[in-house]
């Protein structure tokens, strides 16, 4: 079968690419507005860039040409935060998923903590094992669109946090303590299943 995604429809191009390119991690971005407002939200079109030195990038939709309340606040302030959602916390992400007024603070709303970051202004989120202080280097939105298209954010990752609970010898990550959560197509989200190894020839 062969599609072109200048003939289907919005919700068939999404349904495609959602679908085929899973699992997806979940970047848990927390920012703050220039009034100082809390802001928290999951998107799971993210990931690494690359370490050296160390960037990450995640992307948000722009309905009806509309920025969310996450781009917003990361242009105006240049900063975020990426804290990472494992499976004791997947129910709080959840809350913070849905649409609510910009004047919402979704740490409240989820019955979160935010804890201070050590180089930027927006909070961290306590509950989460490992997060990533960050500042904006790139933002870039999506030419060629019909219903505002998405912006792409990518930044500079200048803080680790990460709980001793799931760090390992040698700044490794103990996959079977840290227990994260990756996002399939719809409603489903996946847990780590097995694991096997092949090394490099």
């Amino acid at each position: 079968m062969h599609f072109n995604p200048e003939i289907i429809d919005q919700k068939a191009t999404y349904k495609l690419l959602t679908g085929a390119v899973i699992p997806r991690p979940i970047g848990w971005i927390s920012s703050i507005s220039e009034d100082g407002i809390l802001n928290l939200a999951p998107f799971s079109f993210f990931n690494a860039v690359g370490e050296d030195p160390p960037h990450i990038m995640f992307s948000t939709v722009r309905p009806n040409n509309s920025n969310k309340d996450t781009l917003n606040n990361v242009l105006a302030t240049k900063q975020f935060v990426v804290n990472m959602v494992v499976e004791d916390i997947v129910e709080q992400m959840n809350i913070t998923s849905q649409s609510v007024e910009s004047h919402i603070n979704e740490f409240e709303l989820a019955g979160l903590t935010p804890i201070p970051s050590l180089k930027v202004k927006a909070p961290r989120v306590k509950e989460s094992p490992i997060t990533m202080e960050c500042e904006l280097v790139h933002h870039y939105t999506l030419e060629d669109n019909k219903y505002g298209g998405a912006t792409i954010i990518v930044g500079r990752v200048v803080m680790f946090h990460v709980d001793e609970s799931v760090l390992l010898d040698d700044f490794k990550i103990n996959m079977e303590t840290y227990k994260p959560v990756a996002r399939l197509a719809g409603s489903n989200y996946s847990k780590l299943g097995e694991i096997f190894s092949i090394k490099r020839t």
